[in-house]
């Protein structure tokens, strides 16, 4: 979970020279947390169903943590004393099988459409898939696995369009496997033929652009999936504790960021990259700015929460905070990493995100706090009074 800068040729940039302008970051914090804010109150009744309507204890978000921090710091060992090694191969198989179920199993709950709805989801599957094995036959795309990726998708987009025909035969609003599975589908094919089996065309396609939009695909989904586990007590404990963690793990030491090279390297859909605007160019192309997926889902279960707990609008104002204090961080971040390299006595080549979020986040919920407690104070005396008991009539009962 860190912020950082990176340049087109993938090489980390973080030194400038004064403060720096960006809304592009910011503005996509925005958009994925207010989107999976109003889309949380439409889904969460069924996905919910899914977790058997299980929340988070306090000794299950202590675990999370606890788990988050092996797994990261096992990832830096790993790939520092042997880079590109079989735990990594590992790691890719483990995180695209996440993000292939995470897929199926939210498209599976929400596959009981309509049959016109579904004969339209197919269709859009199958042109997607069509379209992808066209490109793949364009002169810069073509290899010597052309002919296998052009087939795969042709086949997949077969399956589809197959599926909007068995609609109109045998309709049915049941959640079927064969709408379901297409999401998931497409995903697999365009990661495979498009990062790892892939050429100097092809990789361009996926990174920024098919990588960002799976990135913010799933940032949207993993806060509606999980934020439903989290209450006010646990989500202020996770807080806490991921912070904390998020701080030791990036400024304290390199874990995180010798991590995220590892992830990055990948090309798994952890992180979202997105030109700084206005645009600046140095040495190694247009800087971009990458963002991880887990700062989406922290800032994601804050604004989640605040809605539960306070209501629509102060959760919007949570979300508009906190997308300013991570502009605010973003712009300066370079004069507080200056500030703090001859204090820690090394480079550090990213910022921890959390800490963004948690500013902007707090004063607001703070605020929200101590105003609702002057009001329960300010209440007239005589409301939090008992009643006093009525008198009772001397008259004789006939």
């Amino acid at each position: 979970m860190r912020l950082f800068s990176k340049g087109i040729n993938a090489a980390l940039i973080i030194a400038f020279s004064m403060p720096t302008l960006d809304i592009a970051m910011p503005l996509a914090l925005f958009s994925v947390l207010i989107i999976a804010l109003f889309l949380n109150k439409r889904v969460e009744g069924k996905l919910q169903t899914t977790i058997e309507e299980k929340e988070f204890k306090t000794r299950d978000v202590v675990l999370l943590i606890v788990f988050m921090a092996i797994i990261v710091s096992g990832l830096a060992y790993a790939a520092t004393i042997n880079p590109g090694a079989l735990f990594e191969d590992v790691i890719l198989i483990f995180f695209l099988s996440s993000y292939t179920m995470l897929l199926f199993t939210v498209s599976f709950i929400f596959s009981g459409l309509t049959k016109i709805r579904a004969q339209l989801l197919s269709i859009g599957f199958g042109s997607a898939s069509l379209a992808a094995g066209f490109v793949c036959l364009l002169a810069p795309l073509r290899d010597s696995v052309t002919v296998i990726r052009v087939g795969a998708f042709f086949g997949l987009a077969a399956f589809c369009f197959g599926v909007a025909v068995y609609e109109q035969i045998k309709p049915s609003l049941k959640q079927r496997w064969y709408v379901a599975a297409q999401p998931p589908a497409v995903f697999v094919l365009l990661f495979v033929f498009f990062n790892i089996i892939n050429n100097s065309s092809t990789e361009a396609i996926w990174f920024p652009y098919l990588l960002d939009v799976y990135g913010f695909t799933f940032a949207v989904l993993i806060i509606l999936y999980l934020s439903s586990l989290f209450s006010w007590k646990t989500v202020a404990l996770f807080a806490v504790l991921i912070t904390s963690w998020d701080i030791f793990s990036v400024i304290g030491t390199p874990i995180m960021l010798t991590a995220a090279h590892s992830f990055s390297g990948l090309g798994l859909p952890v992180l979202v990259y997105l030109p700084n605007v206005p645009v600046i160019t140095n040495s190694g192309g247009i800087l971009l700015r990458g963002l991880g997926l887990g700062d989406f889902f922290f800032a994601g279960i804050l604004a989640v929460q605040t809605f539960k707990k306070f209501g629509r609008n102060i959760a919007i104002i949570t979300v508009i905070a906190m997308a300013l204090s991570f502009g605010i961080w973003e712009a300066f971040l370079p004069d507080i990493i200056n500030a703090l390299i001859p204090i820690l006595h090394r480079n550090i080549e990213g910022w921890p995100a959390t800490v963004c979020m948690v500013t902007g986040w707090l004063p607001v919920v703070g605020v929200k706090l101590l105003s609702d407690r002057r009001k329960t104070a300010k209440l007239p005396i005589a409301n939090q009074l008992p009643e006093a008991p009525k008198e009772q009539s001397n008259l004789p009962t006939q």
